[in-house]
């Protein structure tokens, strides 16, 4: 019998109940690809992070990420959640821990001042596909009962990554994007056509001075009709923004603040920091604070 230390905690927020919910089983040593499938599902969340111990010299920990339905490389909220409850345990000073995931070896950032711990993510490789030809798109905008009117003309319907891609959809309106109520069992049907399980629908169009951009993700093919606040897209809609000339920077690096999770009562706040190379994307990060809300333990038989 083990005993493992699990955790809910709430990321992108200083709140409970606010943010994106994750769980965090801290001590993962031995659990097995289908128990931490099973732990996932039952918690629920959608993404569960498993804190395993080094396999090599070049990392310090090593997270695993699962959905109720299927292990995913990355997952931004998750890792923010992981990292802080590991730093909280391990009463960590401001420091740099190197994290082996399914998307490399990355940096994470533990900040640790007056205002309590933060976490600051690398994510991997920016990867922006072409935008999807003309059928794929007009399926996608229909899925999320969506008019061409609605869409933002300066936003190319297409797959941005760093590490685990979305699709992004730029609109126009924040109205609209709170009042979406989209075709979950036809975006299901497109991600199995087009080998991406998210949509991030966006805007622009934000009436809060610090916030940039308003968001909403829908992944229903990996039991997440609606995540509240998503790293893994709010992290590569940053170098979208650059690449697609939709923001004023100064060649060197761009921060912003997006904001996700209102249209669920479970606000958040991402920070996004994009490197630039003669004005092009080529690293991001991610950001923000976590609240626990409960701990517990599961005994497993080994």
């Amino acid at each position: 019998m083990k005993t493992y230390r699990l955790y809910q905690v709430d990321a992108f927020t200083s709140e409970r109940f606010r943010g994106n919910p994750a769980g965090v089983v801290i001590n993962a040593d031995g659990l097995s690809a289908s128990e931490m499938l099973a732990i996932a599902r039952e918690l629920n969340n959608s993404e569960t992070a498993f804190v395993f111990s080094p396999t090599g010299p070049d990392h310090d920990v090593w997270v695993r990420f699962f959905t109720p339905r299927s292990e995913v490389p990355i997952c931004g909220h998750a890792t923010i959640a992981a990292h802080m409850v590991r730093a909280r345990e391990m009463q960590l000073p401001s420091c740099t821990v190197l994290q082996k995931t399914g998307a490399g070896i990355l940096p994470v950032e533990v900040i640790n001042d007056a205002a309590g711990y933060s976490i600051l993510m690398t994510q991997g490789e920016i990867n922006i596909a072409e935008p999807f030809e003309e059928r794929v798109q007009e399926q996608i905008i229909a899925a999320l009962h969506l008019s061409q009117d609605e869409l933002d003309p300066r936003c190319p319907i297409q797959i941005a990554s760093t590490g685990y891609g979305k699709v992004m959809i730029g609109i126009r309106r924040k109205a609209t994007l709170n009042a979406l109520a989209p075709d979950f069992m036809a975006l299901c049907e497109i991600s199995r056509q087009i080998s991406c399980n998210g949509y991030f629908v966006f805007t622009l169009d934000s009436d809060i001075p610090d916030i940039l951009v308003h968001g909403r993700m829908f992944a229903p093919i990996s039991g997440v009709p609606e995540d509240p606040v998503t790293g893994n897209a709010n992290g590569p809609l940053g170098a979208y923004l650059i690449q697609h000339g939709l923001v004023h920077h100064n060649y060197t690096q761009f921060r912003f603040i997006a904001q996700q999770g209102e249209a669920m009562g479970r606000t958040g706040r991402i920070a996004v920091i994009v490197d630039m190379e003669h004005g092009r994307p080529m690293k991001v990060k991610i950001g923000g604070q976590a609240v626990i809300v409960f701990q517990t333990t599961i005994d497993m038989d080994r």
